[in-house]
């Protein structure tokens, strides 16, 4: 595993920037339990927004507080998480709060942040898990530009009763398209979850999507 992982001289071995380190949860205990029922509910009832209490969280440059607070609510130091882009603060964030690895590649991510819709790698990249372990997929979040306004969507599957429509804005072309050439191996597959703000969208691999 430590081979996937980014290297000990660009983690380990730079120290923590102490006066700008961003904070972790107020109150570490309940605060995760809140978090972590949103994300629950996020991915029970695809489509639907879910927003987070104010009080859960701050987000940082880059990264809104509904990210951050799911970040440090899931990951731990088994999880490895891929960052799209470098970036330190979060880095450091991460590090410091849930002691979770960065990985080198995304195959080889747990968790994977995208600040840039327009810019998500090719979905096969990612982790898919497998027939016998399907929760080794990895969860992908992405921040998106809005939850309306994009391309129009029609969703369907558990948690939905019939289908639901959703736009999300910003997305790059083709992303649902290679989505669905990844349901054909379910229960392989990733579940996203799609950031604006303190508001998250779960859609887990069971969750079909049609372009309209």
């Amino acid at each position: 595993m430590q081979a996937s992982l980014t290297q000990p001289s660009a983690i380990a071995h730079r120290s923590l920037q102490w006066d700008t380190l961003a904070p972790g949860l107020a109150d570490p205990v309940h605060d995760s339990q809140a978090i972590f029922r949103v994300v629950l509910d996020a991915l029970a009832r695809p489509a639907q927004i879910q927003t987070l209490p104010p009080h859960l969280g701050q987000g940082m440059a880059d990264v809104p507080s509904a990210a951050l607070a799911v970040l440090y609510t899931l990951c731990d130091y088994a999880t490895p998480i891929w960052l799209a882009t470098a970036h330190d603060a979060l880095s450091d964030a991460l590090r410091f709060h849930t002691g979770a690895p960065l990985a080198a590649t995304q195959d080889q991510a747990t968790f994977a942040w995208i600040a840039d819709p327009a810019a998500v790698p090719p979905l096969a990249n990612f982790a898919q898990g497998s027939a016998e372990s399907p929760e080794l997929g990895a969860t992908v979040l992405i921040q998106v530009e809005a939850f309306d306004n994009g391309p129009a969507l029609l969703c369907r599957g558990p948690g939905i009763e019939n289908s639901t429509p959703f736009a999300p804005r910003g997305l790059r072309a083709g992303i649902w398209h290679e989505r669905a050439e990844l349901a054909t191996a379910f229960p392989c597959g990733v579940d996203l979850l799609l950031i604006c703000g303190n508001r998250l969208v779960g859609l887990p691999r069971t969750t079909v999507i049609e372009e309209v």
